[in-house]
């Protein structure tokens, strides 16, 4: 799991860092829907970030889904 710092400007720093890099995502869809996004950031924007999935779709998050634990970060496979 990749260590993402509790700043929200650091944060934001640590995700462009990741553009472009394979990725896999856990995405906590709130009731016990969690989801897992292969796939890599396309954009990083002052608001949210955009992520291009294996299978081409295009999902976008905001920095503080990441400091309020709803998204983590791991290594692709």
């Amino acid at each position: 799991m990749r260590s993402i710092p509790p700043n929200i400007n650091l944060t934001k720093l640590q995700v462009k860092k990741l553009i472009g890099t394979p990725i896999r995502l856990k995405v906590n869809r709130g009731r016990n829907k969690i989801e897992f996004i292969d796939g890599q950031i396309e954009n990083a924007y002052p608001q949210i970030f955009t992520i291009r999935s294996q299978t081409g779709e295009i999902n976008s998050f905001s920095y503080s889904d990441i400091l309020a634990k709803n998204i983590t970060f791991f290594a692709s496979k």
